[in-house]
This record gives structure tokens, sequence and C-alpha cells, in this order.
């Protein structure tokens, strides 16, 4: 598979998202500045695609019970880290939660905490997208500190 392709699709998926997709992109030798660009489009479109989710199949799929049971985990987990920097900082605090690359705060966890938490989806859109767009800064940061770290050691 071409590997704009790969880095495209992993950067939509849930766990990996940009923080998996901007390392493989520079992996398979796409400069830093278009997988920063692939990645982060690929990640900001999570956002009102898992709106669409969230407002239409979740709740045909709350009806089974092993969904209603992981959902409403992934729901709490998601409240407990979320409502603390909100209530803080509001929209901010959604941006903030996106824009740190760690596991379980991305897109997806900052859409499901706007959501759970009954923001107004157009002002979280732009939120979190600055939070994915930060995060991207971050990741791509992180390679670049990475490879100049491999290169100094291959040299020696």
């Amino acid at each position: 598979m071409n590997p704009y392709v790969q880095s495209f699709i992993l950067s939509m998926l849930p766990v990996a998202e940009l923080r998996g997709g901007i390392p493989l992109a520079v992996a398979n030798d796409i400069p830093l500045h278009i997988a920063y660009i692939i990645c982060v489009f690929a990640n900001i479109m999570v956002i009102p695609v898992f709106y669409l989710f969230l407002e239409t199949a979740h709740k045909l799929f709350y009806r089974i019970k092993p969904y209603r049971i992981l959902f409403d985990k992934y729901v709490e987990r998601t409240r407990r880290k979320a409502d603390i920097n909100v209530r803080k900082y509001g929209y901010w605090g959604i941006m903030l939660f996106v824009a740190i690359p760690l596991p379980i705060t991305g897109a997806y966890t900052g859409t499901m905490a706007a959501w759970i938490l009954k923001l107004n989806r157009k002002q979280s859109f732009w939120f979190l997208a600055l939070g994915v767009l930060i995060a991207g800064l971050v990741v791509s940061i992180a390679v670049l500190t990475g490879l100049g770290i491999m290169e100094i050691f291959l040299k020696h």
C-alpha cells in the first residue's frame, strides 16, 4: 500500500491517530512537512465523522450489551480526564486535552469529551482542530529530535 495512504489511514485510527501516522510517514521517507499536513488533515477529519457516529449509529449500537459496557467505561474515563480541564479552562481545556499527544488524549477522546459535556459542536470543532494542529507539531518535533539523536549515534 502507498505510504501516503498508510499514514493517512493510521492517523484516522482511534489508538494511533497522528502519533502513529507522522512517524510512519517519516519512516517511509515522506518529508516531515508533507507528513504533518497529511496526518493532521486526516486526524482533523475524525472530529466531524466521530460526531456523526455519536449522533446516529451509536444509538443503535448502544442496544448491544458488550458495546454498551465498553462505551460506558470509555465515557467514564473520558469524563474523569476531560471534565477537570473543561471546568477550569472551558473550550481551551478541550484544546489542551487534545494537544498533548499521549494515549487516550487525541481527537476521538476530545470529541467524545465535548459530546459528553454537551459543548457547542461548531465551537468545539475549532478548538479540537487547534489541539490536533498542536499535537502534530509536538509529534513532529519529537520525530525530528529522535532523528537528530539517531544521526549523532550513527556517526560515532
